[in-house]
């Protein structure tokens, strides 16, 4: 199958939780973000506010990575503390109940954090 060049051909190779959770964190996404340009970048979804990395998110066999930078990791370290993480990446298990309310609460940092380093200056 040839590399996805879009948010929804991306989703289209999944089936069953992983299709229905990535669906469920994208609406998240651009409605805390509704601004936010939409891209693939290191062939996963992708999004930016003020040209910047906002999150990313990828779908695997056995859980969903969020990609919301060293800041945002940091952030909710301690309730992060529970899943499998990397510097900046952090594993929902597809097995478990999925954090929507804590990834709401990350990404809408991130959103914040964009906006007061890189939004206009009043």
């Amino acid at each position: 199958m040839n590399k996805p060049t879009s948010v929804d051909q991306y989703i289209a190779q999944y089936k069953g939780e992983a299709e229905s959770r990535m669906k469920l964190l994208r609406a998240m996404i651009l409605e805390l973000a509704p601004d936010a340009a939409e891209s693939i970048a290191y062939g996963m979804p992708a999004y930016k506010t003020f040209h910047k990395p906002l999150v990313y998110f990828a779908g695997y066999e056995q859980h969903i990575g969020l990609y919301a930078t060293p800041s945002g990791h940091e952030q909710f370290a301690q309730e992060l503390s529970i899943y499998k993480q990397g510097k900046g990446s952090v594993q929902f298990p597809l097995k478990e109940d999925f954090p929507i309310e804590l990834i709401r609460r990350i990404v809408a940092f991130r959103v914040a954090e964009n906006q007061l380093k890189y939004g206009p200056k009043s």
